[in-house]
């Protein structure tokens, strides 16, 4: 499976302002065959090629393999602002900001990442510093770092592309690295992970991950982030920026802990993992306006990729399952009503009486329908005791 591991990059002044330069050069390139690709309607990237290669290489120094990164990169944010554009994400077709969108070419910071292939990039591990091309020629003796385990990915396993960042006046190497999966084992039993607002995930051995604290983090956020709004001057929103993409890194972290921690007890006892599909969650629930705010403000999908891909990398079996009513229903006597759930942490069953935290409920019925959909997709033909008894 591939990985992308971090490294952080620690250049000296001129090879720094070399690495600004290249930077600069490819992107300032990629804005130019952008805007002719919507000008010629093209945008396919070996089609791109016959009408930009030869300029872009001429006009900005780019080297051969530099020059079609460049056009790849503009191809494939166009594939993503179609997909964007088909899935809504920027209104409805005539809205004004879908109309922006649609008659704008696509625009690229000049810091925005440049992928690097093994022709114009070389590691040396044991020096532990990389050989990388730029428009000044090529840089040799680039020293690197990071922690323990981002320095042994890198050195032992096998490194694809790389893009070359640059962010809050430091330079980066994210590297795509393939790992070996461990083989998936059969579980005994599944954990169910109710992902939430309140709690941002309870497991149904009654674990509660990032509440209160990550909780008063978040809200403390929005409310920076709407005095920042509310003032609307260059420098709040050049702060505004700053802010976002350290809570976006903030998030990420606490998403990385807190699937670590699942994955981790999952192995440890032998058990697979069942979580909530959240396909479409912010379009499908209905809140009231504080919580739209805070729903939209975590990266539920995010922390469900992570989860993904560490079990598939510990071998741990993973399910998604259907989330509907596993918060009404009692997990004891199987009783669904609306009015189980009095407020927002308490399960009180109106049939048998239990009283529960009301996600611990949800993640023990979660756990259970984990069960369901191992057996049905991996023991398909095994009878049911009911079939064996002939009823």
């Amino acid at each position: 499976m591939k990985l992308v591991v971090q490294v952080k990059l620690l250049p000296t002044t001129e090879q720094a302002t070399a690495l600004e330069a290249t930077l600069r050069a490819c992107n300032a390139a990629a804005c130019d065959v952008a805007q002719l690709a919507r000008d010629v309607g093209c945008y396919r990237n070996y089609d791109l090629r016959r009408h930009v290669y030869q300029g872009i290489k001429t006009d900005y120094g780019l080297g051969a393999q530099a020059a079609q990164h460049v056009i790849k990169k503009v191809a494939d944010a166009y594939a993503t602002l179609t997909a964007n554009l088909k899935a809504g994400r920027y209104g409805k077709p005539g809205s004004k900001r879908r109309s922006r969108v649609e008659a704008n070419p696509v625009r690229f910071r000049w810091d925005a990442a440049q992928p690097y292939d093994a022709r114009m990039l070389s590691w040396q591990q044991d020096a532990r510093t990389v050989s990388i091309w730029t428009t000044a020629g090529r840089l040799k003796n680039v020293a690197y770092t990071g922690s323990p385990a981002q320095l042994k990915a890198v050195a032992t396993s096998a490194i694809g592309e790389s893009d070359l960042v640059h962010r809050d006046g430091m330079w980066f190497l994210y590297a795509s690295i393939e790992v070996a999966e461990a083989p998936p084992y059969e579980p005994d039993g599944f954990l169910g992970v109710d992902l939430g607002i309140a709690n941002i995930a309870y497991d149904s051995d009654g674990n509660r991950y990032a509440g209160t604290r990550l909780n008063g983090y978040r809200r403390r956020q929005l409310r920076l982030r709407a005095r920042l709004q509310q003032k609307g001057t260059k420098s709040a929103k050049r702060l505004l920026a700053r802010r976002t993409n350290k809570e976006a890194r903030h998030a990420a972290n606490a998403n990385h802990r807190i699937s670590k921690t699942i994955v981790t007890e999952a192995a440890r006892t032998g058990r697979g993992i069942a979580v909530e599909d959240l396909t479409g969650i912010r379009e499908r629930v209905r809140l009231r306006k504080p919580q739209r705010v805070t729903l939209h403000s975590w990266s539920f999908h995010q922390l469900g990729g992570f989860l993904a891909y560490k079990a598939r990398r510990a071998g741990v079996p993973l399910v998604q399952v259907d989330p509907r009513y596993t918060s009404q229903t009692c997990h004891g006597c199987k009783h669904r009503d609306k009015r189980n759930r009095p407020d927002q942490e308490t399960f009180t069953c109106r049939s048998c009486g239990v009283v529960a935290h009301a996600d611990r409920n949800a993640a023990l019925n979660i756990a259970e329908r984990g069960v369901e959909s191992w057996g049905a997709v991996n023991r398909p033909h095994v009878a049911s005791p009911c079939s064996q008894r002939g009823v």
